[in-house]
């Protein structure tokens, strides 16, 4: 652990953490990612246009597919580590994070991804998702959201909107719905992003940016469930709704979007929100350029809260937040290392064999 850069914790000789995953010296394509299994979603799921990105993107990481490990809790989108040519575990509802948190933490070789729905990350496992990325541990977590429970046949989810009609909610859900992206900036994440599985381009370019990042990355994915919840999110694949419905986040330029670029987003001079406004030459040097290192949250968290949720008029698309600090894969071995090697103030040894253990007959 001597070459690990310890003022941030996060890489090894100023490099991305991936740096320590073995390399594969075979040239791989897609079809290497691609299991014998049958794919079992319901056809026009939009888990097959996500999957499909995912095994494209892999091989440009150059990583041994030994040394690439898929973890999924319980949902449609959990029966992803089947799909996957590489190792994976089906686990648990909601302790996908918990197990993956396991396997990075003790195998630094290891590239963890994390696969996980809605309800799976957000109901049962929300206490597991968010403490994963507090501590910033080493995964990449890929949550796909349809605002449904889609495996157990349409229930409302933590994601629904208000007055969701579901199996469950026959006069319309109460609960007043999660926004993941603001729930991840709450929990300090390091790296959130969100994209649409319908894109592949820029679904492609957020799991790269995703990969690099040393410390939790969470990437929330629009996906669509066309059986329970169909175009849930049609007002951003629509080509005559979706200039006017997404705002692109893109590092160090104006976030403008629309007919020609024709809106953009400012800070309100009075309460310091940001709004909506139309851009004119007077008020152009306004428009806030889009930041994803700023050390604080705080733009992040305010552009998250911009798309109303039942409508997702103006919804940010892009990396929100893409910033440096300990990873605690590497402190927790550092720590272990100096037990070990009793350098430090604690002794691994006498603790494990001192006054406070006793044998039991």
């Amino acid at each position: 652990m001597s070459e690990v850069n310890g003022s941030n914790g996060a890489s090894l000789n100023g490099h991305s953490l991936l740096s320590l995953v073995p390399k594969t010296e075979v040239d791989r394509t897609a079809k290497d990612y691609k299991t014998d299994q049958e794919v079992r979603w319901c056809p026009g799921c939009g888990d097959y246009a996500v999957l499909a990105a995912v095994q494209g993107f892999m091989p440009t990481l150059g990583l041994a597919k030994e040394n690439v490990v898929f973890v999924s809790g319980i949902g449609c989108s959990s029966r992803f580590p089947y799909y996957m040519n590489t190792y994976g575990m089906h686990s648990i509802h909601g302790r996908a994070p918990a197990i993956a948190t396991g396997l990075a933490s003790s195998r630094p070789d290891l590239s963890v991804w994390v696969v996980t729905g809605d309800g799976d990350a957000l109901s049962i496992g929300g206490n597991h998702l968010i403490h994963a990325l507090r501590r910033n541990v080493n995964l990449k977590i890929l949550l796909f959201n349809n605002r449904i429970y889609g495996l157990t046949k349409g229930q409302y989810s933590p994601t629904s909107e208000v007055g969701k009609i579901t199996k469950s909610t026959p006069m319309g859900s109460l609960d007043q719905p999660f926004n993941p992206i603001s729930l991840a900036l709450g929990a300090e994440a390091s790296f959130v992003a969100r994209t649409i599985d319908s894109d592949r381009k820029h679904l492609t370019s957020v799991l790269q940016a995703a990969a690099e990042h040393p410390g939790s990355a969470l990437v929330e994915i629009y996906q669509n469930c066309n059986i329970f919840n169909d175009n849930a999110f049609e007002p951003l694949k629509d080509r005559s709704t979706k200039a006017e419905a997404i705002i692109p986040l893109e590092a160090g330029e104006r976030i403008r979007f629309g007919a020609d670029g024709g809106k953009g987003v400012v800070r309100d001079a009075e309460t310091g929100e940001l709004r909506v406004v139309e851009v004119t030459p007077e008020n152009e040097s306004d428009v806030l350029v889009h930041d994803p290192h700023a050390a604080s949250p705080v733009t992040a968290w305010a552009l998250s809260r911009i798309a109303d949720p039942d409508t997702l008029h103006q919804t940010p698309i892009g990396v929100f937040r893409d910033v440096k600090r300990p990873v605690y894969d590497t402190l927790m071995r550092e720590q272990l290392d100096l037990a070990v090697d009793k350098k430090g103030p604690g002794d691994l040894g006498s603790l494990l064999t001192g006054s406070d253990t006793w044998t039991v007959a």
